[in-house]
């Protein structure tokens, strides 16, 4: 018996991080971020997960949608693939997702996978709630939910679990949201919608996102304090998103865009929230990233910073990425590694082993950035 595989690509996922919309929901979101230069990538994260389960394919049998939305990535994998919705437009939709996801259920599909972010994850918990089991493939700009793995290639292997007959539990996990236009504005906003069933395989199945500030404000402040003590006024710095650079930009006295990426020069602010080109184009032999890890996650590129683009981080390279964070919140990953999901699988590839984190005042740690599987 052949395991059924739904599969649902949200093609527009994502398509506003590059370019600094920090989201993709809307049409007008859609439209503005494709003239501002953004390009798909929701299907490139799909292949990568689907990728995983090639030597699988026969016995594998995928239901999904027309097009973009799964089927051309399914048959371009030589998967057998059956078309179980069409969409009525080109522009895809959310009711898309939903009418889709319902009829999947209805196929009684023994996993449901999807490409979005947490808008697409409220689709489809709203379409089926906890009535199948479901995962999630991370190609949004804001990963919040817990029903999705940490990284592409690590759903394709949670799926490989489930069609090689390994006991994999399966478990509720929460879906998240937040407010796109609070967030643009520097606010989180984060609300549970509903749960849905998800494979608790923990090494490849992320944690809810955590948004806790950390308590210990005196930390930041050491932490800001070196970091802006070492900087070297002939050199550009990347300011990366998070509370812990802001703590940076605060000791510095600049205005910072929390959720965004900031430019600093000789302690002087050169440009604010930039795009994945603006960054490209301002790079140089003397460029710098400073950047934290999402708590809880550990993720360091890929969740909430893709205008830190393959191509930025290949130009400055590793050994000019400054990470920051507090022993509080490496103690928390309860020894994981830190991630870069970059999009770029040999990028990521490169980036693994260890790397100096900042922790206070003349004080580091070396963590690991372990392999993306």
């Amino acid at each position: 018996m052949k395991f059924k595989l739904g599969l649902i690509v949200n093609p527009l996922a994502g398509l506003g991080g590059s370019v600094g919309l920090k989201g993709s929901d809307g049409e007008d979101t859609a439209q503005k971020a494709f003239a501002l230069g953004a390009e798909p990538r929701a299907n490139q994260r799909a292949k990568a997960a689907l990728s995983q389960l090639v030597s699988h394919r026969e016995n594998i049998e995928v239901f999904t949608v027309n097009g973009e939305m799964g089927e051309r990535i399914a048959e371009e994998l030589g998967f057998s693939t059956q078309v179980i919705y069409q969409t009525p437009s080109v522009q895809t939709r959310a009711e898309h997702t939903e009418s889709a996801a319902q009829l999947l259920q209805q196929q009684g599909v023994d996993l449901l996978l999807f490409a979005g972010g947490d808008g697409t994850a409220r689709n489809i918990c709203h379409a089926v709630g906890d009535t199948c089991p479901v995962l999630g493939i991370p190609a949004g700009c804001k990963i919040h939910s817990g029903v999705y793995a940490i990284t592409p290639k690590a759903a394709g292997r949670v799926v490989e679990l489930l069609v090689t007959g390994e006991l994999v539990s399966i478990g509720e996990a929460d879906v998240m949201d937040i407010d796109e236009a609070a967030f643009r504005a520097g606010t989180v906003r984060a609300k549970r919608y509903g749960e849905m069933q998800v494979p608790t395989e923990l090494r490849y199945v992320q944690a809810v996102k955590n948004g806790g500030k950390e308590s210990n404000e005196l930390v930041l402040a050491d932490i800001a304090a070196y970091v802006v003590s070492e900087m070297d006024e002939d050199e550009t710095y990347i300011m990366g998103s998070g509370s812990t650079v802001a703590a940076v930009m605060e000791e510095m006295g600049l205005e910072n865009t929390l959720l965004g990426v900031d430019v600093v020069k000789d302690q002087a602010l050169v440009a604010q929230d930039q795009t994945a080109q603006q960054l490209l184009a301002l790079a140089n032999d003397k460029t710098k990233l400073v950047i934290t890890l999402i708590g809880g996650q550990g993720h360091i590129f890929g969740r909430g910073n893709q205008q830190l683009s393959p191509e930025l981080i290949k130009r400055v390279g590793k050994d000019n990425i400054i990470v920051i964070a507090t022993k509080s919140k490496l103690k928390a990953l309860n020894g994981r590694p830190l991630i870069a999901d970059t999009g770029d699988e040999q990028l990521d590839e490169s980036l693994t082993g260890f790397i100096k984190v900042i922790t206070g005042f003349n004080d580091h740690v070396m963590y690991a950035i372990g392999h993306q599987e």
